[in-house]
């Protein structure tokens, strides 16, 4: 089998609000689906989600990516997936969004080839996970009413609270919270680097308290000895997202004890397959892992849930990011159906959405 063709199609995703982290402010998405195709009339969708402070990459950088692509990838067998990521490693570094769209769709493929639904492919059974649900950075009145809304109404029995601008707010903000949803639900809280050495043990010291049981990416991310020393600080959990791209990155992390988990994300690796070595790095080191997201479409939320449900060691999922659209189905159904926070996959080949172009 043989790579014929590669197309490429840019799409807006507006959100239903401006979502606000520590660095940033969105209130739309501009990514780029791919769709390759082969000589036996198989072909596969895969999604760009570019996000500038943390990849690097705009959807006018993607597009002159897959480009380049392109030409290395006509004629290669599409199961060829290391292959084709040293080609695209070769020919590129960083570009993680770009090699994340076309991962996807070689693994789209070889699920249609195969007849079996991704998580099989990546060598798993169970076809439910749960994920968390993201409360991004308002006053902290705001974010309390937000977070009930998202147990009482949505179903949500974990909840994910950006925080990482003014420390003072955000204990404000979880106690709040937590005053709002009750003991039972389970809080973990995003800084997205937004803490120092000594802020963030005081203020993880106060989440503690509350019972907050995980924060990530509290400092920047090139200070991981940062982080070692935190997380010797506390009891809670600390979690490494951006300080992790790569699966060297995993190592390294886990070789100074900086982590209790890691955040793999598709955009920032570069797909499934680097991001199955990250897990295997940190599983060998006693680091779970988890699988987020950038502002995704359906496709790479497929892709990211069916590597969850494929890994033990991947034990949580922060895969909610497609439900802050104006439109969450953007004309793609199936893939995986929703109830609360639980995804229950669909066991169609690859996957499993209904969606060409």
């Amino acid at each position: 089998m043989k790579i014929t063709d590669v197309k490429v199609e840019t799409i807006r995703i507006p959100m239903k609000k401006p979502f606000r982290i520590a660095f940033a402010v969105q209130d739309h998405s501009l990514n780029v689906l791919v769709k390759i195709s082969t000589d036996e009339g198989l072909w596969g969708i895969g999604e760009a989600a570019p996000f500038e402070p943390v990849t690097g990459e705009s959807a006018a950088t993607v597009l002159e990516a897959l480009k380049l692509f392109r030409t290395g990838l006509i004629g290669m067998d599409p199961l060829d997936v290391e292959g084709i990521h040293r080609m695209m490693d070769r020919l590129l570094s960083g570009n993680t969004s770009a090699k994340a769209a076309v991962d996807i769709a070689l693994y789209d493929i070889k699920g249609k080839l195969m007849g079996q639904p991704l998580y099989k492919v990546l060598g798993g059974s169970v076809n439910q996970i749960v994920t968390d649900m993201t409360v991004g950075i308002d006053t902290p009145e705001a974010m309390a009413a937000e977070a009930r809304e998202r147990v009482e109404k949505d179903g949500f029995t974990i909840l994910k609270i950006k925080a990482g601008i003014n420390p003072s707010e955000d204990i404000q903000a979880l106690t709040l919270i937590r005053q709002a949803v009750g003991p039972n639900i389970r809080l973990r809280v995003d800084a997205n680097q937004g803490y120092t050495v000594s802020d963030a043990v005081r203020t993880l010291k106060a989440f503690e308290a509350l019972g907050v049981e995980a924060v990530e990416q509290c400092l920047p991310s090139w200070d991981l000895d940062g982080m070692r020393f935190v997380r010797s600080k506390v009891d809670l959990q600390v979690m490494l997202d951006e300080s992790v791209h790569t699966p060297i990155d995993a190592a390294k992390a886990c070789k100074i004890d900086a982590a209790d988990i890691i955040n793999i994300k598709l955009m920032k690796c570069g797909g499934l397959y680097p991001a199955e070595k990250i897990n295997a790095i940190a599983e060998a080191n006693h680091v779970q892992c988890m699988v987020g997201c950038m502002l995704e479409t359906k496709v790479a939320i497929a892709a990211g849930v069916s590597l969850v449900a494929a890994k033990q060691n991947i034990t949580e999922a922060d895969c909610d990011s497609f439900m802050y659209a104006v439109d969450p189905e953007m004309g793609m159904p199936g893939g995986f159906a929703v109830n609360g926070g639980v995804y229950t996959l669909s066991d169609k080949p690859g996957l499993g959405l209904d969606i060409d172009f």
